[in-house]
């Protein structure tokens, strides 16, 4: 059966795995004070042209909103969310662990606005509730839509005018970079956020995001805060290496273009048989909606995810392609869907 199920099924990049065993028996200073991460800072701060930046690699994407989010804030204060938001649904409550409510607001996009921040302001307006202090955003969404540059430079005076922390969750960062609608660069982001970070477990690494801090008041210590979260990895090493490749000769914006070019040819397929979507994505997460008995014949040969119910006969899936993804499998795919379609 061939996976549309997660952009994460794959090992990593083949260039990848071949510095990893070309340095393999290098002797590395541990907890990311190696070389190899050096020099992925470097490319990184290149990248988006900010020398002042705190670059910290992270093993995944949880640890480094968890870790992030109970940084910044103090014990009675939140973050704020759309409620499609990934610290909201898909991790099994791990910033309330940490002591930190999640305002979560109804979002019929999966993004963020200012009307959606100041209603939040609104309804937590003294001392007897938690004070919002953090704007949380992904970009792409959970459901793949993504901002333009307009609507983040408009968050983004919004949150700095009212005191707010604006953290982006980069998961799918290469894909939105690298998405025909967008017009945003990795630059842009860095000036119009306070911290984000470049996922690279969901772009070819083996495991691993690139936190991104660039508000002076969120650098202090962070390292120790790492450390006692338990987020520093002793062989930090691992990861500096596969940032340092994905950040050389633009391997990191090559293979979100291809899971891109795969989720295009998929969209248009579907399309032009005849069937709709739940969202509007123009990145390499798709949400069709198929007839109940078209799903179960699928899943016979394919791996997707169930994305809710639409109707009495009709359900939304979700399809993702990766960096790693066949364009045969994508032809499969919709030649199976086209002799099903009636």
């Amino acid at each position: 059966m061939y996976s549309f199920n997660n952009d994460y099924s794959e090992g990593a990049h083949p260039r990848i795995l071949e510095t990893m065993i070309h340095t393999n028996l290098e002797q590395n200073n541990g907890y990311s004070m190696d070389s190899h991460t050096a020099h992925a800072i470097a490319l990184i701060k290149k990248e988006i042209g900010r020398e002042d930046a705190d670059i910290h690699c992270i093993v995944g994407g949880t640890q480094t909103n968890a870790l992030v989010i109970d940084a910044a804030l103090r014990p009675h204060q939140a973050v704020i969310c759309a409620c499609t938001g990934h610290i909201n649904v898909h991790e099994t409550g791990a910033i309330e662990a940490t002591g930190h409510k999640v305002i979560a607001m109804e979002s019929p996009d999966g993004k963020v606005t200012t009307e959606m921040i100041q209603k939040a302001l609104d309804w937590h307006s003294d001392e007897h509730m938690v004070q919002p202090k953090m704007v949380y955003i992904s970009n792409t969404t959970e459901i793949g839509t993504q901002y333009s540059k307009a609507e983040l430079e408009t968050l983004s005076q919004y949150c700095r005018q009212h005191g707010l922390y604006l953290f982006m969750d980069g998961a799918r960062l290469a894909a939105a970079l690298t998405s025909p609608i967008n017009d945003l660069t990795a630059a842009d982001i860095a000036r119009l956020t306070d911290v984000f970070y470049f996922g690279g477990t969901k772009n070819g690494a083996l495991f691993g995001e690139a936190l991104v801090i660039l508000h002076p008041d969120l650098k202090s210590d962070f390292r120790f805060l790492i450390k006692q979260h338990g987020a520093m990895l002793a062989k930090g090493w691992l990861l500096g290496i596969q940032f340092e490749t994905l950040f050389t000769d633009g391997l990191y914006y090559e293979l979100g273009s291809h899971a891109n070019a795969m989720a295009a040819i998929l969209k248009k397929g579907i399309e032009d048989l005849g069937y709709t979507f739940t969202s509007d994505s123009h990145s390499n997460q798709l949400f069709p909606i198929f007839p109940d008995h078209v799903i179960d014949e699928l899943a016979k040969d394919f791996l997707f995810s169930a994305n809710g119910r639409i109707d009495e006969t009709h359900s939304s899936v979700r399809l993702v392609t990766s960096w790693a993804t066949k364009e045969s499998a994508v032809h499969e795919f919709l030649q199976k869907l086209g002799a099903l379609t009636v």
